[in-house]
């Protein structure tokens, strides 16, 4: 069984599957990039082989204190489908997670086709942006990866909660943010702890989208990256997240077939 296939039934089953050993993927550790995002490919073809629709993209990394604690010097790209969209203030059934953690985000809509790095700074690249949620559930044994595990692994991508869309304003870029669970205050933050300005964020995706030869599509989102670190999501807790200026989004994690829509 190839690792995507093992990955994509730790995903339909919702359990885990040991951490492949290393240099499993393959040689140098720019040629294990590389082969982990063709497995990457293979895992998002899976999902789309069973009628979801890829709907943007993500990055991981973001935080220059993330990647100094995993000792990697870039960021990483990975894919979301329809079937990962939670809706705004839905109850989630958790039953199709493994060990999920929940994190706040910065969403953009993409206004334009983005194939290269200058089609990001082109007008009209963002067309609106909205608070986030992310949810991550790595399909590893205890949430551990190498930088080629967790590539091939779709960068952890399992959910997403995006709030009402507001005008994008390149301008207004350092915004608060206050991540509660349970109406308590998590974690509070700042967008600029995503790559410094969230805004580069689409350059970035656009960067390592050009290297993987993926094209961003108009109408896709982009998941910035997150805003504050990442909490676990347990049974019966409320996740709300408040972009400073673009209002919230929220959602409650219900036990397995217990009342969820």
């Amino acid at each position: 069984m190839s690792l995507a296939q093992t990955l994509d039934r730790a995903t339909r089953t919702a359990r885990a599957v040991p951490q492949p050993p290393p240099g499993a993927v393959a040689g140098s550790p720019e040629a294990e990039v590389r082969a982990a995002y063709d497995v990457q490919d293979d895992l998002v073809r899976f999902r789309l082989d069973r009628g979801e629709r890829l709907t943007g993209a993500k990055l991981g990394f973001t935080s220059e204190g993330k990647r100094r604690q995993m000792g990697v010097h870039d960021l990483i790209l990975g894919r979301v489908t329809d079937g990962m969209a939670v809706p705004d203030g839905a109850d989630l059934d958790l039953s199709a997670f493994i060990h999920p953690r929940v994190e706040p985000e910065v969403v953009y809509l993409l206004g334009r086709r983005i194939a290269t790095v200058a089609d990001a700074f082109a007008e009209g690249a963002v067309a609106a942006v909205a608070p986030g949620i992310e949810i991550i559930d790595s399909r590893y044994e205890n949430f551990r990866f190498s930088l080629a595990d967790v590539i091939a692994d779709n960068t952890s991508a399992a959910g997403y909660a995006v709030g009402a869309w507001q005008p994008y304003d390149p301008a207004a870029w350092n915004r608060g943010v206050v991540f509660e669970l349970d109406g308590r205050p998590a974690h509070m933050g700042s967008t600029a702890a995503i790559l410094g300005d969230p805004r580069r964020a689409v350059v970035e995706a656009a960067r390592l989208a050009e290297r993987i030869g993926l094209v961003l599509e108009p109408g896709w989102l982009l998941l910035a990256g997150a805003a504050t670190p990442a909490e676990p999501l347990t049974p019966g807790t409320h996740v709300r997240v408040e972009v400073q200026g673009l209002g919230s989004v929220s959602f409650t994690a219900r036990p397995a077939g217990e009342g969820a829509s």
